[in-house]
């Protein structure tokens, strides 16, 4: 019997916007220097350890400013001044981002010091600009929002299932094959409806929701 199911996300959304590569970007401003990374990140993990490489290439910097959004509904985010005056940097790292309408993206604003204060306004206006040119020289793409599902399924049946996956840009991230077959995939949310249909009328193919 055909499985039937509609997603609760396809009603809301089914694309979300990053950027493809990393890009770096600089901005001076009265003897202060502001380099600006951008980079795709999924987790917080990967914001600590970009943070963590970005001290370590840059020893002499005195401020390590920057804001990520993460996930397709946007709603892990964080914005860091690092020392400089409350609101004065990350917030404005963080506008840019959502100006942009992006997630899944960290953007560090380095900051070397050159010897004359910039005032709030200057630092709001250094910050804000040198995250706007990294974004400005970063490629943005449009990625499918995903749902992930394991699947479980008989040898027998591998050729089947593998082209109801490939059909529908079904992406396999992990798998183990001892007398069945044990997925972990990610169907796009525009692809949903149909390749679940089609492994429901698969014999003995099983299919549990993840995420």
């Amino acid at each position: 019997m055909a499985i039937k199911y509609k997603h609760p996300l396809i009603e809301k959304k089914t694309t979300y916007r990053t950027i493809e590569q990393p890009s770096v970007a600089e901005f001076k401003d009265r003897g202060s220097k502001f380099l600006a990374y951008a980079v795709e990140v999924t987790n917080l993990e990967e914001v600590r350890q970009r943070l963590k490489r970005l001290k370590e290439e840059h020893p002499k910097a005195v401020h390590f400013c920057y804001a990520f959004r993460i996930g397709t509904d946007g709603n892990l985010f964080r914005a860091a001044d690092d020392g400089e005056p409350s609101g004065s940097a990350g917030k404005p790292i963080l506008g840019q981002i959502d100006s942009a309408g992006l997630t899944d993206i960290l953007i560090v604003v380095v900051r070397y010091f050159g010897g004359t204060l910039l005032g709030v306004p200057g630092l709001i206006n250094a910050y804000k600009t040198a995250a706007q040119e990294a974004l400005q020289s970063a490629v943005v793409i449009e990625k499918n929002i995903e749902a992930t599902y394991s699947l479980e399924f008989a040898y027998t049946l591998m050729n089947d299932v593998m082209r109801v996956l490939k059909q529908h840009h079904v992406r396999i991230i992990k798998n183990e094959m001892t007398l069945f077959c044990e997925f972990e995939i990610r169907i796009p949310l525009t692809e949903m409806n149909e390749s679940i249909d089609k492994l429901g009328k698969l014999r003995e193919v099983k299919l549990k929701a993840l995420s």
